[in-house]
């Protein structure tokens, strides 16, 4: 029987641009749908590079203004890969073209932006994720499970860092082409919304809404010239941010992230303390999930590591890789992502996170800031 079509326009062509098809490609061969995804063009302003990028991945045409590509009816659907004040336009665009929209994270520069985003995909009734990825690694999906089941009982803590160190330099620039999370006008903020917003979004879609917080951030350089204007102008996003707050269901937040902590280049981790269980993840060892279990009774209580690499219902997603013992990376929550997105196109099921979804994470890291300003307790807002 003949699939259908999913034909693909992405804009943009770096990490995000490789990593999202990278997974367009992979899905096929390991998630059967009745979608046939078509890498149908590739978008950015620089034609050249586009063109490598097109030649390099198996685009088949390639655009140098995304209003274009929005525009083409040979297009299903638009994949956002580009600095974060351009997603809330783009988006806007393709929704009034009916386009399916894949949009990368943070959703966008504040909640008020995000809510016209939801708006317009909710009134065009186009189906909308956003990708937060670290969502469908096996074992952080597997948590997710034991804490549904009820497995863990009142959930107590919920605590996670993302720790990395590629910005220490002072004479390191802002803005441009790969450093453009150093550029407030390009990024909205800095680690919070780059980093704390993957371990928001984790963190809600796990133990629920968050109520309220307290936060700090610090920006170490404060000035750092430009590279589209060559001057030296302020920093205005944060270097570090750490903040606590209380989720809805009582439980206490505890939150880190910087790019400062030498020796680290993406050290993600979360923890979550149960009364009757406890689950730790790491994304260094990221097939692994570590579960202390009370009920484990007697003299070999204590922690254990399980391997999420089974192919049975289990362990989410790897009954459709290889066999049990070998474990997939990083690039396959993508491929999951994707994998999830069609399923939902053939169910009606919308697959998350939607736009309304990440609109809560937007919600808390406008929060966040406002805090931090105000150094006072503040309330989140409500989708």
């Amino acid at each position: 029987m003949a699939k259908k079509p999913f034909r693909v326009g992405m804009i943009g062509y770096g990490f995000m641009g490789r990593a999202h098809t990278n997974a367009y490609k992979q899905v096929g061969q390991f998630f059967p749908s009745e979608h046939q995804v078509v890498l149908k063009a590739a978008c950015a302003r620089n034609e050249a590079e586009i063109k490598k990028f097109a030649d390099q991945w198996g685009y088949e045409s390639t655009e140098t203004d995304w209003r274009k590509l929005v525009e083409r009816k040979d297009i299903d659907a638009v994949d956002i890969c580009v600095p974060n004040n351009l997603h809330a336009e783009i988006a806007l665009a393709a929704a009034a073209n009916g386009k399916a929209i894949l949009c990368e994270k943070p959703l966008a520069m504040n909640a008020a932006e995000g809510r016209k985003m939801v708006e317009a995909v909710e009134r065009a009734k186009v189906p909308n994720i956003v990708w937060y990825n670290y969502r469908r690694i096996p074992a952080v999906s597997l948590a997710k499970k034991l804490i549904d089941e009820g497995r863990l009982g009142k959930v107590f803590h919920y605590r996670a860092k993302f720790l990395q160190d590629w910005t220490i330099k002072s004479d390191l620039p802002q803005g441009g082409q790969g450093l453009w999370r150093l550029d407030i006008a390009a990024a909205g903020a800095g680690v919070s919304g780059d980093l704390l917003a993957h371990c928001i979004d984790t963190a809600v879609w796990m133990n629920g809404g968050m109520d309220s917080l307290c936060a700090m951030t610090e920006t170490f350089v404060k000035e750092r010239m430009h590279n589209l204007t060559g001057k030296v102008e302020k920093v205005g996003i944060d270097d570090a941010c750490t903040f606590f707050g209380k989720f809805a269901n009582g439980s206490l937040a505890n939150f880190e992230s910087t790019r400062y902590a030498r020796g680290h280049k993406a050290l993600y981790t979360l923890e979550i303390n149960g009364e009757n269980m406890s689950l730790f993840w790491d994304l260094h060892d990221l097939h692994r999930l570590q579960v202390f279990d009370y009920k484990d009774d007697g003299p070999i209580r204590g922690w254990k590591s399980v391997h999420v690499t089974d192919n049975s219902p289990d362990h989410p997603y790897m009954a459709n890789w290889w066999v049990p013992g070998l474990a997939i990376g990083y690039d396959s929550s993508f491929t999951h992502q994707v994998a999830d997105f069609l399923a939902g196109l053939s169910s009606g099921r919308p697959a998350g996170p939607t736009f309304r979804d990440a609109l809560e994470t937007q919600l808390i890291l406008d929060a966040i800031l406002d805090s931090a300003k105000s150094k006072q307790w503040v309330n989140v807002g409500k989708v």
